[in-house]
């Protein structure tokens, strides 16, 4: 019997792997597996939960996607353990044997040590289907009408603009002074704080949970904050940090750390184990993802393909309308930095340039345009001399790319 290439996860970094797979291997069996009986989007999760979609809108793929490119799935299928030295992928019900595997397990959400938060039942995360749909039917059962979130992030702000849509009141706890802090500056984040506030959401800013109320049913009722200050909720949401989910490789033998340790072809401890995604702990953007699943896939048909993006540090964010560019610093990190700003009515936008190169902007309220900061950023572009000539408000696209002679773009 012919062992399949297996893959666990079907987010973005396995559904990429897949499908380069199958474009290398096209006779070869793939087996994939997934908690979630839906292939989705984390990013769209939030429109599950506010009501726009349904677990099918959530798709990435095609629906006939698994058909088309004659890949198994199993739906629903925890994987509970592996086992190295026999090669198969241990289950509830069973086992799987594999050829070469990868792991895309992602991440799972942290439960802060708050008294009851471990135990209680109405304490949820979101990260996955699973928890949003846990989410939706503690909404309806008990007829939420306020809930209390951990963490203003972009999880917890997708978390409160979902329930917001929804008409339940949100209150958010940040221990940081504003919303957003990884993405934000004092700015871009009161801007969109007002526009949170404006729809009934309350913040308590530089304030952390540290007790809760609950009743016969071990449900909380109540958060205390570290001010004294007591808040009312149906239920509690956690969103104030993640981790990779490594708990089913115990006893495996694979080389863990943050993450699972991988080499530059994502390859694993273990040579026929691979791993890609948010359980590599390199990378918590979706492209990185996708590129480490397809990587990983390449080198686990024989190809020598290097994994070589580690910058990751990029976010879009879009609330209420308001849409931001944020990549790489948003404070300057080391000293003789210069720090640009301009802001008008409907737009902010903040560069950082430290030794001739740019570490840092956000452009917020407009962001067209901006795609070759980023490559500025990533590949470390020296400006310098370009500022002599005009202000970091005013490069453009044109100021680092020329045509060749046979009239294609390259760097200047």
């Amino acid at each position: 019997m012919v062992k399949p290439y297996v893959i666990i996860g079907t987010g973005a970094a396995g559904i990429a792997a897949a499908e380069r797979l199958r474009l290398l291997k096209p006779e070869a069996p793939i087996q994939m597996m997934s908690v979630d009986e839906y292939s989705h989007s984390r990013c769209m999760l939030h429109k599950y939960l506010g009501g726009e979609r349904d677990e099918k809108g959530l798709s990435f793929v095609d629906e006939d996607f698994f058909e088309k490119k004659n890949i198994m799935w199993g739906r629903g299928q925890a994987a509970k353990a592996i086992d190295p030295k026999e090669k198969r992928v241990i289950m509830e019900n069973g086992y799987q044997p594999y050829e070469k595997l990868l792991i895309a397990t992602g991440s799972v959400f942290g439960i802060p040590p708050i008294p009851n938060f471990r135990t209680a039942a109405n304490v949820f995360g979101f990260r996955d289907l699973s928890d949003a749909q846990k989410m939706n039917k503690a909404i309806e059962e008990l007829n939420a009408k306020h809930v209390f979130i951990v963490g203003s992030g972009l999880v917890g702000l997708d978390v409160a603009y979902a329930l917001i849509e929804r008409g339940i009141q949100v209150t958010i706890a940040e221990m940081a002074d504003r919303v957003l802090p990884l993405q934000t500056d004092a700015v871009s984040a009161r801007a969109y704080q007002e526009l949170f506030e404006k729809a009934g959401a309350v913040f308590k800013l530089g304030i952390g949970a540290s007790d809760s109320v609950v009743n016969e049913k071990n449900q909380i009722t109540a958060v205390k904050l570290s001010n004294g200050e007591e808040i009312p909720c149906d239920f509690v949401v956690c969103a104030a940090g993640v981790r990779p989910n490594l708990s089913f490789l115990e006893g495996s033998g694979l080389a863990v750390e943050r993450g699972i340790v991988v080499d530059e072809c994502m390859r694993t401890s273990d040579p026929d184990i691979y791993a890609a995604g948010d359980v590599t702990a390199l990378s918590g953007i979706w492209p990185n993802a996708m590129d480490q699943g397809r990587i990983a896939a390449a080198n686990m048909c024989g190809q020598q393909q290097k994994y070589m993006d580690t910058f990751c540090i990029k976010n879009t964010i879009n609330f209420f309308g308001l849409t931001m560019l944020s990549v790489g610093e948003v404070e300057p990190k080391e000293e003789g930095s210069q720090v640009y700003t301009r802001e008008c009515r409907n737009a902010y936008q903040k560069v950082i340039v430290r030794d001739g190169m740019i570490k840092g902007v956000q452009f917020q309220g407009d962001i067209s345009h901006t795609g070759f900061w980023q490559y500025l950023i990533k590949n470390q572009i020296d400006i310098s001399g370009k500022l002599k000539e005009k202000s970091v408000f005013d490069l453009s696209y044109g100021d680092f790319y020329e045509t060749d002679e046979l009239g294609e773009y390259r760097y200047t």
